[in-house]
């Protein structure tokens, strides 16, 4: 997570905290998605429903998933 800059929270749900970032190389904006549940392995990251989904959806009005990311026990998605 040391390759984003958070700007500001954007908002919060069930499943996870939504932030505005900055990716310090580019300067993109991103949005990034962190897992309120733990996870102890990075396999189990990857079986996540959510994630095989959004791999697969290519449709100009869904928003790409970038990149998977888990540090220690938590997970997060970059949009």
């Amino acid at each position: 997570m040391e390759k984003y800059k958070v700007i500001k929270k954007l908002g919060s749900g069930s499943f996870g905290n939504v932030e505005m970032a900055e990716n310090k190389e580019t300067g993109e904006v991103v949005a990034i998605k962190r897992l309120k549940r733990k996870y102890g392995t990075w396999e189990e990251c990857l079986q996540l429903a959510e994630v095989k989904a959004l791999r697969k959806m290519q449709h100009p009005s869904i928003i790409r998933l970038k990149e998977v990311i888990r540090v220690v026990n938590e997970a997060y998605f970059v949009f």
